[in-house]
């Protein structure tokens, strides 16, 4: 039964993309060219009218035919008009905010459903018509009865039904792949696949999308460079999300933004600024950021403010991840290609056994020709794909976790393209890595690793006075020996003794560890663990 679904949706993708006269696309598509004769064998297409019009606008509408996937799909690739001939990046672009709504009553019958009365008795108002639509929802405005202005952010109907289709289509592709296709062992599909499970399932949970927003209110709160909106959480449940309506110029309206003076060039660094400042310093960043959930508050032209909405993917990373990633951007900032090599090699992202000095000459190669140009000049879709050559020659397996974190850079990227050509992305972020990296290794940074730890260490210390004095206290009676049974052989004894040397060495090696603040900062608590358990390993038996 699961493999029939399969191969009816795979059936009608093709069918969507034949009535809409994408046949070269089908042609193109290796996974669809076994199913392209069953389609055309199959009386359902026959006599079926060709769709006609602008090829983009034919690719947009099968795009929107084909479900919310798609459309994210498209989404992304509209953030890159670069790599798209003009027509089809103009459409796409359309996804963005532009996806045909579901009807008002509809949406009226969810909001009755969500609050147990019609909306008109919720709000002061309501507009039942849709302010905006995209793939997964669609927002409303609304006054509540205390007189703000809000949005009303509902999903598409079946909208949850028509992902896991698809992901299960995704799913049986990877299986596939990863059965046949040598590349799998390094490109791990299925894993990519989880990643990309686990993101939209957390953009159809409406209270988590509420949260993200508070989270990152909470972390630019104050900011004179971003301005993220408020949630009403007495108005949010799982089939509805209330927050403050935001006001602002569209930030790919390229000629408002201009007439309205905004100072570009500022504009322009401080994404870039924001976006270090997300992954880095709070480790909590928008993933979604293609132009239609981003605003520009321009009521001081001279220090524009970006605003943005819709936070249902925002990404985190491991510590271990994160750290390497800043490593690797001031390596590559500093030209330290040797670094960069070396940093890919500690985190096995490449085997163990990789010459450095190989890996080093073919990053070189790589990046040495776009440092110091303006964006204008360099396409990290570009740098991306002859990276993933440089991957595969030395077997570098990809990092799904890494996945959002790449594509929102991409956005960036396309966003910066678009709005400051001239603007250089390397000396925008360095001074955000830098100074990140300092906090790390400075006092207060060690001062809030420490409170952290206190529990830990507390425990530590209230134990180890009584551990400490049983066994002196053992010593002393045995005549300053280990207490050791009277037949107990030479060799046992000299190796309890050695447990209890090495193990109060190692614990005061690793309290120094701690205190200097010695990096990595767990290797100090190892070495105190190790020391702890060597010391009861080594305690005299009784």
């Amino acid at each position: 039964m699961k493999r029939l679904r399969l191969l009816l949706r795979l059936l009608s993708i093709e069918r969507v993309l034949v009535r809409h006269g994408l046949d070269d696309l089908i042609r193109a598509t290796h996974l669809l060219r076994p199913v392209r004769f069953v389609l055309l064998l199959w009386p359902g297409s026959w006599g079926r009218t060709r769709h006609e019009g602008p090829r983009a606008v034919r690719i947009r509408e099968a795009l929107e035919e084909l479900g919310p996937i798609f459309v994210k799909f498209g989404q992304s690739l509209s953030t890159r008009p670069d790599l798209l001939p003009d027509d089809v990046a103009a459409e796409l672009a359309k996804l963005q905010d532009q996806v045909p709504p579901f009807p008002a009553d509809q949406a009226r019958e969810i909001l009755e459903q969500a609050y147990g009365r019609p909306p008109e008795q919720v709000f002061a108002a309501f507009e039942p018509e849709a302010l905006a639509a995209a793939s997964i929802a669609q927002v409303h405005a609304a006054r509540l009865q205390s007189g703000e202005e809000v949005v009303v952010k509902i999903l598409r109907p079946g909208v949850q039904q028509l992902i896991e289709r698809d992901i299960e289509v995704l799913y049986a592709i990877a299986g596939l792949a990863n059965r046949y296709w040598p590349e799998a062992r390094r490109l791990r599909p299925v894993e990519v696949v989880e990643e990309y499970d686990k993101t939209c399932k957390a953009e159809l949970d409406l209270m988590r999308e509420a949260a993200n927003c508070t989270q990152l209110r909470r972390n630019f709160k104050g900011s004179a460079q971003i301005y993220v909106p408020d949630i009403y959480w007495d108005y949010c449940n799982d089939r509805a999300m209330v927050q403050e309506r935001i006001y602002g110029i569209p930030i790919n309206q390229m000629d408002a933004l201009q007439a309205a003076g905004a100072n570009i060039p500022k504009l322009a660094a401080h994404g870039v600024e924001i976006f270090f400042t997300q992954v880095f310093r709070d480790n909590f960043f928008h993933a979604d950021m293609h132009p239609g959930n981003i605003f520009v508050d321009v009521s001081d032209p001279d220090n524009p403010r970006y605003a943005a909405v819709d936070f249902g993917i925002v990404g985190t990373l491991e510590d271990r991840d994160r750290r390497y990633l800043a490593e690797n951007f001031i390596a590559f900032f500093d030209y330290d290609y040797q670094r960069v090599a070396q940093l890919h090699v500690d985190s096995g992202w490449v085997p163990k056994g990789t010459r450095v000095d190989e890996l080093e000459a073919a990053v070189r190669t790589v990046c040495e020709p776009i440092m110091n140009k303006p964006l204008k000049e360099i396409s990290f879709g570009q740098v991306m794909m002859r990276l993933l050559q440089v991957a595969r020659q030395f077997d570098m397996e990809i990092q799904p976790q890494l996945i959002l974190l790449q594509k929102t850079l991409l956005q960036i990227e396309g966003l910066g393209r678009e709005l400051y050509p001239e603007l250089d992305l390397w000396e925008t972020g360095r001074p955000v890595l830098k100074r990140w990296m300092a906090e790390q290794t400075g006092p207060e940074a060690t001062a809030k690793r420490l409170a952290r730890d206190l529990p830990d260490i507390r425990y530590t210390l209230e134990h180890l006075p009584a551990v400490a004095r049983k066994l002196v206290d053992q010593i002393i009676a045995n005549n300053g020996e280990l207490p050791l049974p009277d037949r107990q052989s030479m060799r046992d004894r000299e190796m309890r003794q050695f447990r209890v040397i090495a193990g109060a060495a190692l614990l005061v090696a690793g309290a120094l560890l701690i205190g200097l603040d010695v990096e990595p900062d767990w290797l100090g608590w190892l070495a105190s663990s190790a020391g702890l358990l060597s010391l009861y390993i080594g305690r005299p038996e009784t």
